[in-house]
């Protein structure tokens, strides 16, 4: 299996910046896919930004221009630089990686944006 730990939340004013980590262990090798997902209370969980199977990046239009997804394979980690945050940015952030058919999930990590 794999196990999805992220960091890096936490409480910041409008406009300013945060930068998530997710580490990934356990069966890390051939992970198809990886990347960010989040979620707020009553809603569904979206994509915000991932490296697909054969490598490309993927935005949500929300975040575009604003966030930057990188990793480093090396050290089986995967980041989100979040800058020009906004309210609407507040959400529980997983980490969400794929192997095979299968999906897995960190336990996610509170970000919180006030105006």
């Amino acid at each position: 299996q794999v196990q999805l730990v992220e960091s890096g939340g936490g409480l910041v004013q409008a406009g300013g910046s945060l930068r998530l980590s997710c580490a990934a262990s356990g069966s890390t090798f051939s992970i198809n896919a990886i990347g960010w997902y989040r979620q707020t209370p009553g809603k569904q969980r979206e994509l915000v930004a991932d490296f697909s199977s054969g490598g490309s990046t993927n935005y949500a239009d929300s975040v575009k221009g604003r966030f930057t997804i990188s990793r480093d394979n090396a050290k089986n980690t995967v980041s989100l630089q979040m800058n020009s945050l906004k309210p609407e940015d507040t959400a529980v952030y997983y980490c969400r990686a794929v192997r095979g058919s299968r999906w897995y999930w960190g336990q996610g990590t509170q970000v919180t944006v006030s105006s």
